[in-house]
Order: C-alpha cells, then structure tokens, then sequence
C-alpha cells in the first residue's frame, strides 16, 4: 500500500484501488471496499476543494451534471442528488452516508475514504484514508452545491 503523502502516478493509482478511475467521486468502488475521492488545488481546477495546512482536513466540492451538447451548462444548475431515474448520484451516495454517521455517531461508523490530489496531469499524492463526517449543500451564485467534510483517519 502506498504511505501518505506519496507521489505516485496515474498508472500506480488505478492499480492500487482496483479500477480505472475516470470521475473524481466513486463511492465504495474500490477493490477493498473504501470510497475514492480525487482531487485538485491546482488553479485552474474546476472544482473548489480545500485542504488545511495541516493536510487533516478536506472539504470536497460535489460534482456537477455532465457537460452534453445542447445541454444546460453544468455551472449553471444545481448539483444533483438524484440520478433522472431516481437512483443516486455519486454526490447522493456521499452525502447520505455522511448524514448517516452525523445524525447517529454512536451507532454508524463514518464512510472511509481514500484521498487523491492530483498535482500535475498523470501525478498524484496520495493524501491518505479520510473519515467522511459531514456534508452540506451551499449556495455558490445562483445554485446550490454539494460540500463533504473530511478527517484525516490517523496520521
């Protein structure tokens, strides 16, 4: 298993969870059963994820609808719970299972999460396993947008 804050390709990544990671939230999806965050603070990131100085602490933005031809513009709509089926989304998965743990601490163990930052295109650093503890919708202009708070496990 690769150790904290590790510089580790693409290629690596993938390999080591199981699965060819193509969107930034994949819940449960790994092959030992955590959760996958990927992340970025680069600057023209299209996201606004945080992470303290202190590297314990994320808040993750939720993702929006997919960009389709003749489609509204994802940055113009709220981000989705709910899939057109009914079903939830990856932010709809995230979100119940933080809520979960936040409304019933003593009887639900949070969500484990694995964190990976991206910091340049085929490079990242794997953060570590985080506990999800927390979510929130928030205006952000005109719409509403998904946020995740996350502790880091243990350092």
């Amino acid at each position: 298993m690769t150790k904290r804050n590790s510089v580790i390709t693409y290629t690596e990544m993938c390999k080591e969870v199981g699965l060819r990671l193509q969107r930034g939230m994949n819940f449960q999806a790994s092959k030992d059963g955590f959760s996958i965050i990927l992340m970025s603070m680069e600057p023209d990131a299209i996201y606004e994820d945080y992470i303290g100085k202190d590297k314990k602490v994320l808040i993750y933005e939720g993702h929006d609808i997919p960009n389709r031809k003749n489609g509204p513009n994802p940055k113009s709509v709220d981000q989705p719970l709910e899939n057109k089926n009914g079903t939830y989304t990856q932010n709809g998965l995230f979100y119940n299972a933080a809520r979960k743990y936040r409304l019933d601490k003593e009887k639900t163990d949070p969500e484990l999460v694995k964190v990976y930052e991206r910091i340049k295109p085929g490079t990242w650093i794997y953060r570590g396993i985080f506990k999800l503890i927390d979510a929130w919708q928030e205006k952000v202009g005109n719409r509403n947008v998904f946020k995740f708070k996350l502790e880091l496990l243990n350092d």
